[in-house]
């Protein structure tokens, strides 16, 4: 559990909201539940669930060389648990069982933490799913780093957002709750944005068990055509998401210098971690 989840549990016990406290844990946990079964369905190798106020965050193996298709899965499958629990809460209110107040509280509970979870910022399911919606289009480092970049942006609106009662003319105290949030995800993205260069760097050394199950089946290559002064760093940098990529390295005057395999590209990064030298260098 992470420790505003255990702040916030403190704080409710000495409120007096338990059970409101007990119900939103249980849904969180159901819906972390749902992400679980939907990473084991694929063969995911989940290191550790980190369970928060809204969600959680689940560590896998790997995670550089997923498939996008599959992270879009497991990222809805969260917000998916919420839907049901929520119908069912409406149901189990319609017939009498739950008294009209709790039902309306879990319903609202439900809808709020499925929606949250649904907004475009990192480490949110909304946030995955925009990334495993750009890397249909964009190269991974790009990915990574508009992913960034925009749960950054967000994060701070969020802020902003949880203080304008202050400038309302009635002087309404901030929405603290809404800061604490934003507060979080705002520290949480600019650690990741200052680890994008690790997480690319994950996302090559993957690149190599990805590739071989992707030759296995058989897949068509992706050819990434550059100049023969472009640098290492460069190529990389071209690499997209569930692709297999033929770089083919030109002259100025348009002929064929060579057609490298990506692999080769990726072995003479990591084998002497030189990414400023040219390409042209790992065949002359």
């Amino acid at each position: 559990m992470h420790p505003l989840f255990v702040l916030i549990m403190l704080a409710s016990i000495a409120t007096g909201y338990f059970l409101e406290l007990l119900t939103l844990f249980s849904i969180v946990f159901v819906h972390e539940i749902g992400h679980v079964i939907a990473a084991r369905s694929y063969g995911w190798t989940i290191r550790e669930v980190k369970l928060l106020p809204f969600g959680g965050v689940m560590e896998v193996e790997d995670a550089g060389g997923l498939p996008a298709k599959e992270e879009a899965v497991v990222a809805i499958a969260g917000p998916l648990q919420n839907v049901w629990m929520g119908l069912l809460a409406s149901g189990l209110g319609w017939l009498g069982i739950w008294d009209s107040d709790f039902t309306h509280y879990v319903v609202q509970a439900n809808i709020g933490i499925g929606l949250f979870n649904l907004l475009p910022i990192l480490p949110l399911d909304g946030g995955k799913l925009l990334q495993a919606w750009m890397s249909r289009m964009l190269p991974y480092h790009r990915v990574l780093m508009w992913g960034g970049k925009l749960s950054i942006l967000l994060s701070g609106a969020m802020i902003i957002y949880s203080c304008c009662p202050l400038f309302q003319q009635k002087g309404q105290g901030i929405w603290l709750n809404l800061l604490i949030l934003g507060l979080f995800l705002m520290l949480s993205n600019w650690t990741y944005y200052r680890h994008i260069p690790y997480l690319f760097l994950r996302f090559l050394t993957s690149r190599g068990k990805a590739s071989a199950r992707q030759i296995a089946r058989g897949v068509w290559a992706v050819p990434i055509v550059i100049s023969k002064r472009h640098t290492i760093s460069d190529s990389l940098r071209l690499f997209k998401r569930d692709h297999y990529h033929f770089i083919v390295v030109m002259e100025e005057r348009g002929s064929v210098l060579a057609v490298i395999p990506e692999q080769r590209i990726i072995d003479g990064y990591l084998e002497d971690g030189k990414p400023n030298r040219a390409v042209s260098e790992l065949f002359m």
